[in-house]
């Protein structure tokens, strides 16, 4: 199972950085797979620590995978090298324990240290999860057709008018702007394909 969280590290100098990304569960422990180059690697390699955010607020997905908001605030995690979001609902400190090569996408195999919990989870919401789809859509547009994106916006559309609130909307409204975006700089470029944009 993988699960879509917020992934904090901090750089030697203790320079945050908050990546969404997918953390899969291998027995008791946690896998994650950045791609190169990616900020996350480099400092989970070079702190050998990570922590994985638990949080309702779709906001922190939308905004780094679109560049519109990535300045979320952070606080000093309780036992590694790195940071955990300052309002998450609950967070897990994770030291690397494997490291599997990849040349493009390698595993770092990590280990629960200390796991805390902040706030109740209030329950599901159908638009805060057409926003973490909708921030995988927005990582991928680089591959996928534009009917294809459409088809999918349309679907997520009906849970964003159903049941959002104004976090979701505006995390929403940062992805239908990377779309239009994206399909600017194609026409921009003479429908040439832009750089892939991966979650970091």
């Amino acid at each position: 199972m993988i699960h879509e969280t917020i992934v904090t590290t901090a750089a030697r100098d203790g320079r945050p950085h908050i990546a969404p990304m997918g953390a899969r569960s291998e027995g008791e422990r946690i896998i994650l797979a950045p791609f190169r180059p990616s900020t996350t690697l480099e400092n989970i390699l070079a702190s050998r620590a990570a922590v994985l955010n638990f949080t309702t607020d779709v906001r922190i997905f939308a905004g780094c995978v679109t560049h519109c908001a990535t300045d979320w605030p952070t606080v000093r995690a309780s036992r590694v090298a790195s940071v955990r979001l300052a309002e998450s609902l609950a967070h897990a400190e994770l030291e690397l324990d494997e490291i599997r090569e990849d040349p493009q996408r390698p595993v770092l195999v990590m280990k629960y240290v200390h796991r805390e919990n902040h706030a109740p989870f209030a329950g599901f919401n159908r638009a805060q999860s057409a926003v973490v789809e909708g921030a995988i859509l927005v990582s991928r547009l680089f591959m996928l057709p534009a009917d294809k994106i459409d088809r999918e916006v349309a679907y997520l559309q009906i849970a964003i008018d159903k049941t959002a609130g104004e976090r979701e909307r505006i995390a929403w409204d940062w992805l239908l702007a990377a779309i239009a975006r994206h399909r600017a700089s194609l026409a921009t470029a003479g429908g040439e394909v832009a750089a892939p944009v991966h979650h970091e």
